[in-house]
């Protein structure tokens, strides 16, 4: 019961931290930043906060100034919501992307580099 009460929580903070971000906030550099998932621990006390960035250049600004407006973003949270505490909040560049992308070019690779290669199959399916 408390594992679907955390992702309610979890998908509210990221709804209202991205609204905020978007009609809030009035820094540009923290705009920027595109809210991808919450974290919430189980007793409300901190949450991480994952994002990333449209261009990798932007990454390390838009990071410095979500740090700076994490404390606007708390105050709003708990004048909008409607929970007892409102959790610390973490900022986490998101790099699950990146991750993937990495994967699709390696199996892209082999994809490649299966039809590059000339093999014959015999009657059993083993290469020859």
């Amino acid at each position: 019961m408390a594992g679907f009460r955390i992702e309610r929580v979890n998908k509210e903070l990221q709804r209202e931290i991205s609204r905020l971000l978007e009609f809030s906030v009035k820094d540009e550099n923290a705009k920027r930043a595109v809210i991808t998932g919450v974290d919430c621990a189980k007793d409300l006390k901190s949450a991480k906060i994952y994002f990333t960035t449209i261009s990798q250049e932007d990454r390390r600004s838009v990071s410095e100034s979500l740090k700076k407006v994490r404390t606007f973003l708390r105050s709003s949270l708990a004048q909008s919501l409607r929970i007892r505490t409102v959790p610390e909040l973490r900022f986490i560049y998101d790099t699950s992307g990146e991750y993937g992308r990495s994967i699709d070019r390696l199996l892209d690779m082999v994809v490649t580099h299966d039809e590059d290669s000339d093999y014959v199959e015999g009657d059993d399916g083993e290469r020859e």
